[in-house]
């Protein structure tokens, strides 16, 4: 029971510190937006919109909080600013979508299939082939049988990124020469997985947008060719936004949920951003769950996602 408050808290602590830029730019701001003032009124709201907006919260989401916020005021028709953050967080939690209708993921958990395939897409630079290799990691060390596919076949530095991941985590991985068809090595890799019986396969794509109808006929095919062999793959389509491009985050998020059915996302960089609101707008808006989050460099530093916790640290200076 030690062992597991004391892993808690190292988390917990993890999560502070990630999000610490983004603390203390934005939401310190609403500290001192409300010093000074009693209750909340047009002002208030009008600051509060203002730094929701400037952290990258997006400007519907931003509305949609305000709105929510101006409904209760007008209700218990006296808020006092001494309120406003309780109201804030729970507004900020009531919007951020739910992983796995509320029941929370671990990699140890049963799969939902075998092999559970997971395909991975996004842009270029957001820190895609690295968040595969922390997955890797991640579910190695829950016990899994991991397989890995180099199907993001225009660049060789992908191929070989992937390669050198695949051997400082001890995962296999399938891959063809630069310039291969990326479905084929899907369908390669799937088929390897069944094979070999492996747990988990985690499959990389190329992420061009220049071409979405390109990009939607690509993504497509891989998926056809996966399902050929593993009926319902791919299980979960995972897509890899840097956070600390702000509003460039929202468009990636736009085109991929465009292009394919993307059911998870794995939003990165933020321990390097004062951007961390992107997580709430990207999820409220597109309504696809944030299922990890990248807080550092290391292994570790990929972290299941977790509402409570998230919102708990953003606010975490006003607990203190």
């Amino acid at each position: 029971m030690a062992l597991f408050s004391f892993k808690k808290r190292e988390e917990k602590e993890s999560l502070d510190k990630g999000l610490e830029k983004t603390r203390e730019s934005v939401f310190s701001k609403i500290s001192r937006a409300v010093a000074g003032r009693s209750k909340v009124d047009d002002e208030v709201l009008d600051a509060l919109e203002e730094i929701l907006i400037s952290s990258d919260v997006g400007v519907e989401t931003t509305i949609r909080i305000i709105e929510k916020i101006e409904e209760r005021v007008s209700r218990d028709k006296y808020v006092g600013t001494s309120e406003l953050n309780a109201i804030l967080r729970e507004e900020i939690a009531s919007l951020l979508e739910d992983n796995n209708n509320g029941v929370p993921f671990s990699f140890d958990a049963p799969l939902p299939s075998k092999p559970y395939v997971i395909m991975v897409v996004g842009v270029n630079g957001v820190g895609k082939t690295t968040t595969i290799a922390k997955l890797a990691h991640h579910y190695t060390a829950a016990g899994r049988k991991v397989l890995l596919g180099a199907a993001d076949t225009f660049r060789a530095a992908a191929i070989d990124q992937l390669k050198i991941w695949s051997e400082r985590t001890g995962v296999p991985v399938v891959s063809q020469q630069m310039g291969s068809d990326p479905a084929s090595v899907a369908f390669d890799t799937v088929k390897s997985a069944v094979a070999s019986n492996a747990e988990v396969v985690i499959i990389d794509t190329a992420g061009r947008l220049h071409n979405k109808i390109n990009l939607m006929n690509e993504l497509s095919k891989i998926k056809r060719v996966m399902e050929k062999v593993v009926p319902g793959a791919p299980h979960e389509i995972l897509l890899v936004l840097d956070g600390s491009t702000g509003q460039n985050a929202f468009e990636q998020a736009r085109q991929f949920t465009a292009a394919t059915e993307v059911n998870a996302l794995a939003i990165t960089k933020l321990d390097g951003t004062a951007r961390g609101g992107v997580v709430i707008g990207i999820s409220d808006q597109f309504k696809v769950p944030v299922k990890y989050i990248g807080i550092g460099e290391k292994m570790d530093d990929l972290k299941i996602f977790n509402k409570t916790d998230f919102v708990d640290s953003l606010f975490a200076s006003n607990n203190q």
